[in-house]
């Protein structure tokens, strides 16, 4: 696999993951389709990887116990997490010392996956649980909307991963008159919880597939825990959003999915603004 070239790679991402290098990589977003899980035939899966330098918990008592735990409790999420655990795996053996993993999930899935990954990673190692937080569509009348998303992120070494505030786009003050001119010209660094409109269906942003997610959250993402010229994987292309942000601020991309339409739509998007891909099976 090429080190200077973009690739968006067709098929079962996990077969590609365990074609990649070891620590090969500084940034891996995972946006897997919520309800994958649910469609798998539960089996009893184990882990392969052993015990590393300081990580405290995995393939220990603790994380034993946490996982028959959790995993007990829920069939349906036991099913789901048999998908995802292999691929969360590869993750950490992809990632740099200096390399970061956002894992975005819905909020029927990411309460049992923040516990789980603080037993694969390790617990020192949770940097953030980040509420992306919406308005837009259907508002029921017989709870409260649910209109957020959580980005779970954890980080391959909690001594050594990067994370540049600096870079990343700034946020108007929501209380402007509290503050001096100089900062409400300058904005504000945000915090864990992103404001941000989901894909408008008439926007210029548009892909027409359906879980496309916008540009500014992935931009955020890659400024915060990359640097220009860094590689940054996506397993779940879905539009090509990653990709497409990535190669704007100068960082290299292996994009997959194995969905054929998901494909056409990334091969139009990258060739409509000229970025250099190359598509492989």
């Amino acid at each position: 696999m090429s080190d200077s070239k973009n690739l968006v790679l067709f098929g079962d991402n996990l077969s590609h993951l365990k074609a990649m290098p070891s620590e090969s990589v500084q940034l891996i977003y995972i946006d897997p389709p919520f309800n994958t899980g649910r469609r798998q035939t539960r089996g009893k899966s184990t882990t392969t990887r052993s015990e590393t330098g300081n990580r405290v918990g995995f393939k220990g008592q603790r994380y034993n116990i946490v996982r028959d735990t959790v995993l007990g409790y829920d069939d349906e999420f036991a099913d789901y997490w048999s998908f995802l655990e292999p691929r969360l795996e590869e993750a950490w053996r992809l990632l740099k010392d200096s390399g970061t993993l956002y894992l975005h999930l819905d909020f029927r899935e990411a309460h049992y996956a923040k516990v789980l990954l603080d037993a694969l990673f390790g617990r020192e190692n949770f940097l953030n649980e980040i509420i992306w937080a919406y308005d837009y569509g259907a508002k029921s009348k017989s709870r409260w909307p649910a209109k957020h998303d959580t980005i779970l992120v954890y980080v391959k070494d909690p001594e050594k991963y990067f994370f540049d505030s600096t870079s990343v786009d700034r946020e108007p003050y929501m209380a402007p008159g509290l503050v001096t001119p100089e900062k409400v010209a300058k904005g504000k660094l945000p915090t864990d919880v992103w404001w941000h409109t989901i894909v408008s269906p008439t926007g210029t942003e548009k892909t027409g597939y359906p879980t496309q997610k916008p540009v500014g959250i992935l931009r955020r993402i890659i400024q915060a825990s990359s640097k220009p010229g860094d590689l940054v994987v996506d397993f779940f292309g879905g539009s090509g959003t990653t990709g497409f942000v990535a190669a704007e601020l100068g960082r290299r991309f292996v994009l997959m999915d194995q969905n054929p339409e998901a494909i056409e739509v990334m091969r139009s998007r990258f060739a409509s603004a000229s970025v250099p891909v190359d598509f492989r099976d």
